[in-house]
């Protein structure tokens, strides 16, 4: 009997694929020469969780590549720690941590794996991150050597992404304070960090251009559709600031290598009501209008939607880190205050459950930056609460299969009107450690014990495989 359901049949030549992060997975921080990164010492101080042994990646992923395989996955979205090849963020490399990840690609091409592998997921080690994080351009010349020293030794790897999710890591370190160094409301950090993550791409991207690297290098950017909740003047004025600061602003210095007028005034409103400034420093609008044409993909990590009304109150914040429901609130001075639309489901940690959302996303960036390249969806999937059956050996996760059919059917509509989406990545190959949620929020193929390191198969695995089988 099928497992299929909307989707019957993916395109020739289509790439289908699942996605880890080193940090999330790997666990063995700070073993075998491994340095600091930005998370470690703030988690023990939060006392929560902590990420080792996560996935025990470092260890397993022989036996985690051989699933992948099994259940039809043909690309592994995989990240390299920097703090395990550089565990001073600078110097010298660490030969322990180069030979893993050289091990692990190997492992990837085995199986008839391609990896693609991004060079920043969240995770800065610690030395860079006590001197300012993505604040400090120094930082970007160190960000740059790295880059550099995985194109020279990493050339078994012929698929790149700088940084992953640029709006992720400023909304979480300087917005919500989930993040380390957990600045609550600091708008001013929160726009610095993201113009210098995009000013490191695009130099970045030059160095690979004009290196003669093999392959393809891109950027990875989380994108949600920020909608009014009721159509109103305010409300729609109130989507459009929230959409500047979510969406516009990056790719905007991505495909034009400079704010447009409209998504400037839109930035300044927001300065104004939050009493922020960022700096931006001669040339660095040329820089990255040097690096739109050099790059060779966009990888757009999506989830949710967001739904909005128009607020003038004072900042509120509380995120949704335990799966109770209904506990998120989000209100920002002057911009949009988040609302539930009550027409559309939503996941135990209050995300929105609207695969309308990325077919609209995916035609807003086609229709809006002309400049961009061919898409892939790196990032997309159910973060739930799985648990295993009676006999301990099955995950039955038809809400995951579901959902992620539904998005699959969206992207394959926004194709069909022309946008040029080629690869799909689901979030997660295995259950991993989660920055704000620890263990109980589970997205993998693939269960995790996280007690004995056993791996469990959920149907979801077995749907990859029969969906991947349909691709010519």
């Amino acid at each position: 009997m099928t497992l299929l359901k909307r989707v019957k049949r993916l395109p020739e030549g289509f790439v289908w694929g699942a996605a880890t992060a080193a940090y999330q997975v790997e666990g063995s921080t700070g073993k075998d020469g491994m340095g600091k990164t930005m998370w470690d010492d703030f988690l023990v101080s939060k006392g929560r969780f902590l990420p080792d042994p996560a996935s025990d990646f470092y260890h397993r992923y022989p036996e985690d590549i051989r699933l992948a395989a099994e259940h039809g996955i043909k690309a592994l979205r995989i990240s390299i720690s920097w703090a395990r090849v550089f565990p001073n963020t600078d110097g010298d490399p660490n030969p322990v941590g180069v030979k893993y990840y050289h091990e692990l690609f190997a492992e990837c091409r085995k199986h008839g794996i391609e990896p693609y592998v991004t060079l920043h997921h969240l995770d800065s080690p610690i030395g860079m991150f006590s001197r300012g994080d993505w604040l400090n351009r120094a930082n970007i010349d160190s960000f740059v050597n790295y880059a550099q020293f995985c194109f020279e030794e990493f050339t078994e790897v012929s698929q790149w992404f700088t940084i992953n999710e640029p709006i992720s890591l400023a909304f979480f370190q300087y917005v919500v304070a989930e993040f380390p160094p957990a600045d609550l409301f600091n708008f001013s950090s929160s726009f610095q960090a993201m113009h210098n993550m995009a000013l490191a791409h695009a130099r970045v991207v030059k160095v690979f251009k004009e290196g003669g690297h093999r392959g393809r290098i891109g950027v990875i950017h989380a994108l949600k559709p920020v909608y009014p909740i009721v159509d109103t003047p305010d409300n729609r004025h109130a989507a459009e600031l929230w959409d500047a600061y979510l969406n516009r602003f990056l790719l905007d210095l991505t495909f034009f290598g400079k704010l447009t007028d409209r998504t400037s005034a839109l930035i300044e409103e927001i300065c104004g009501v939050q009493e922020a400034s960022f700096s931006v420093e001669d040339g660095d609008y040329d820089e990255m209008q040097a690096a739109v044409g050099l790059n060779d993909y966009l990888g757009i990590n999506y989830y949710q939607p967001q739904f909005v009304q128009a607020y003038a109150g004072e900042n509120r914040s509380k995120y949704n880190a335990t799966g109770e429901k209904g506990t998120t609130t989000l209100r920002m001075k002057g911009i949009a205050e988040l609302v539930k639309n009550p027409d559309v489901p939503t996941t135990d940690w209050d995300w929105n459950v609207y695969p309308q959302g990325l077919y609209d996303i995916l035609r807003q960036v086609d229709a809006n930056y002309p400049a961009h390249p061919t898409i892939y969806i790196t990032e997309n999937g159910l973060g739930s609460k799985d648990v295993l059956d009676a006999a301990g050996d099955f995950v039955d996760d038809d809400d995951r299969i579901d959902f992620i059919d539904q998005h699959l059917n969206a992207l394959l509509k926004a194709r069909e009107d022309g946008v040029d989406v080629r690869g799909y990545f689901v979030w997660s190959l295995q259950d991993q450690f989660s920055w704000s949620n620890g263990y109980n929020k589970r997205y993998g193929l693939f269960y995790i014990d996280f007690e004995t390191q056993r791996r469990v198969i959920k149907k979801s695995a077995l749907w990859s495989k029969e969906i991947a089988s349909t691709i010519d």
